[in-house]
Order: C-alpha cells, then sequence, then structure tokens
C-alpha cells in the first residue's frame, strides 16, 4: 500500500470507484508527466445522499464547500485508477473549480478551498497548486461543483 493511501486512511477517507464518462470524452489524459482529469462532481457522502443544487441558492457555502471536497475524493480515486499508485503524484499542479451559483454570488474561492485543502492535507506541500475558481450558470445533472485537476506524474 502507498503512504499516500496509509494518509488518506488516516484521514478517514474511503476512496470510491470511479465513475465512467457521461459523454464522448476520457477520463484523464496523460502527456509526457502530466495528468489532465476531465472535470468530476462530488463523490456520495457517507449516507449515500449526493449533493445537488446552486451555491448560494440551494446550499450554502459550507455546504459548498463539502461538495468540493467530494469532489476532490473523486478526483484522487480516479487519478489513482489512471496512474495505478497515488505515491506516483509529483505535485498538483492546477485545479479549476467550477461552482454552479446565481450571477450575484462571489464565494467562489471558498466553496473551492473544500477540494484545495484536502488536497494539501493528503500529498502536504505536493498539494499546493495554481487555482482558478469561476461560477457557473449550471453543471451537468444539477450538481453544485465541477474540477478538473492537472498533475505531474512521476515515471
Amino acid at each position: 500500500m502507498s503512504k499516500i493511501e496509509d494518509r488518506i486512511r488516516e484521514l478517514g477517507i474511503t476512496l470510491p470507484e470511479t465513475p465512467p464518462p457521461i459523454a464522448n470524452y476520457v477520463p484523464g489524459v496523460q502527456t509526457g508527466n502530466l495528468l489532465y482529469t476531465a472535470g468530476l462532481g462530488p463523490a456520495n457522502r457517507p449516507d449515500g445522499t449526493t449533493p445537488n443544487g446552486k451555491v448560494g441558492k440551494d446550499l450554502t457555502v459550507e455546504e459548498g464547500y463539502e461538495a468540493a471536497r467530494l469532489t476532490g475524493i473523486n478526483i484522487l480515486a480516479r487519478i489513482k485508477s489512471l496512474v495505478g499508485d497515488l505515491d506516483r503524484v509529483e505535485r498538483i499542479v492546477k485545479l479549476l473549480a467550477m461552482v454552479n451559483c446565481p450571477p450575484d454570488f462571489g464565494d467562489h474561492p471558498a466553496v473551492a478551498n473544500g477540494c484545495s485543502d484536502l488536497m494539501v492535507e493528503v500529498f502536504g506541500e505536493k498539494g499546493r497548486h495554481a487555482r482558478s475558481a469561476v461560477g457557473m450558470a449550471s453543471l451537468p445533472h444539477g450538481i453544485p461543483v465541477e474540477i478538473e485537476v492537472i498533475a505531474e506524474i512521476s515515471s
């Protein structure tokens, strides 16, 4: 078992099965030492429910943060499925967080921190990354957040 997976277990996290793509695309593409993941939404909560709705209308910023953290868990599972071992992650390079929200919402960074904080908890300094957090009028199936990641992978 990898050191990173040990850390994930210490945090009380169980990585889910990775969801299949919902359209005509691949889950991720590696070119050179960079892995680009397709956008993902939140994993199920421990009770089996999935966050849904607009942050700032249907969900609080705190609930959006939780959705972004759950999305980060899906991202970890996706990276593992693509490269086999999370210890191969040299660095989380960039994160793009898209927040489903009303036009007047302004706390996108606070929501995106749910995923960013998780990456730092899991990878330490290698989890610190560049980031964009933007608002969207809608996201697939009404999910509150969709996130994609670029990660540097060792050979």
